[in-house]
């Protein structure tokens, strides 16, 4: 027969064990003028995820070119914990997040860390110009990316051979790129759905008051309705079309052919609707690319010119002059 205190001394039942889920540690690179938007967007929904789940998820370091404190677009600084070339760093995933004019930037000691993290196996991306630092380092050839549209008719200029979508971002295994902007909130939602299940990404979208969480091949920018204010059916499909033939410009004839109307109708839409002749429009898409790749390129002025339908450099440039005296007398 046991006794009280035999009784009494037998062991309970162990209580059940918790498994914790492995910290994962993100880094980012910031490239002077950085994008703060871009870049607070991709950090904070990590802050929120370990908030909301009351463990330590996510961890993240900041490096930059340099050292230091590097400098956002908007002159906000932000102090770096991490040198370039560190070898001994703990790294999961590591995005570069650039903005201002990517293609002139060089630095081929951040290159050679990043594609030693890449041999590593750390998953790399780019955020908003970032992407085009990852092709400069050679890490994202035969492979498909996205970049904020104001740097893709650069990016496709010098890097033919990489397809570009105007997705919000793309994640290709080991290669993550984001357009930037708050594209980057829905690309770390749907990376934190990975990660840790979908109840903890709406947890953190709904933190952030974003009701709906859009997915990767989300169009980057407005369509031509909502960016024009036109509902004609006929404007909207001629509107598409010049977009997207800059480089030999369509004639009168043809882009009246695809609304169905004749070329006098159409300058009338064109009046009504944008408060421009059909000309002056086309020549300032054309023009708006030539800005755009003389900022965010190496071509050459012969190249731009060839690139955005003009036949000679002289060309391009009285009609860049021409546009400057209209606006001074507006």
């Amino acid at each position: 027969m046991r006794t009280e205190p035999e009784a009494r001394a037998r062991p309970g039942p162990k209580p059940p064990r918790v498994e914790h889920p492995a910290t994962l540690t993100v880094g980012f690179v910031l490239v002077p003028d950085f994008p703060l938007m871009a870049y607070t967007a991709a950090v904070e929904p990590l802050r929120a995820a370990n908030t909301l789940s009351g463990c330590e998820l996510y961890r993240w370091w900041h490096a930059a070119p340099g050292g230091g404190v590097v400098q956002a677009s908007n002159g906000l600084g932000i102090l770096t914990d991490v040198a370039v070339g560190s070898s001994d760093i703990a790294a999961d995933r590591v995005f570069v997040c650039a903005g201002g004019n990517p293609a002139e930037f060089d630095d081929p000691a951040l290159f050679a860390w990043l594609r030693g993290l890449a041999r590593r196996g750390v998953t790399l991306g780019g955020i908003s110009g970032g992407p085009y630092l990852l092709a400069r380092a050679g890490l994202l050839s035969g492979r498909r990316c996205t970049l904020h549209w104001e740097h893709v008719p650069a990016f496709e200029e010098r890097y033919p051979d990489i397809e570009v979508v105007r997705s919000l971002f793309e994640i290709q295994g080991e290669r993550i790129t984001c357009s930037g902007g708050i594209a980057a909130l829905d690309l770390m939602l749907d990376l934190i759905g990975r990660d840790h299940g979908a109840g903890l990404a709406a947890g953190v979208s709904d933190w952030f008051l974003h009701n709906q969480i859009r997915e990767g091949l989300s169009p980057q920018r407005m369509d031509l309705r909502q960016r024009f204010g036109v509902r004609d059916p006929r404007l909207l499909r001629v509107l598409a079309a010049m977009e997207a033939n800059l480089e030999a410009p369509l004639a009168r004839e043809v882009l009246a052919g695809l609304a169905r109307v004749s070329v006098r109708q159409l300058e009338r839409l064109f009046r009504e609707g944008l408060g421009q002749g059909l000309h002056r429009h086309y020549l300032d898409l054309r023009l708006d690319r030539a800005h755009q790749l003389g900022r965010e390129s190496a071509l050459s002025r012969a190249e731009i010119a060839a690139a955005t339908g003009f036949a000679s450099t002289d060309e391009l440039s009285r009609a860049e002059r021409r546009r400057r005296r209209q606006g001074a007398e507006i």
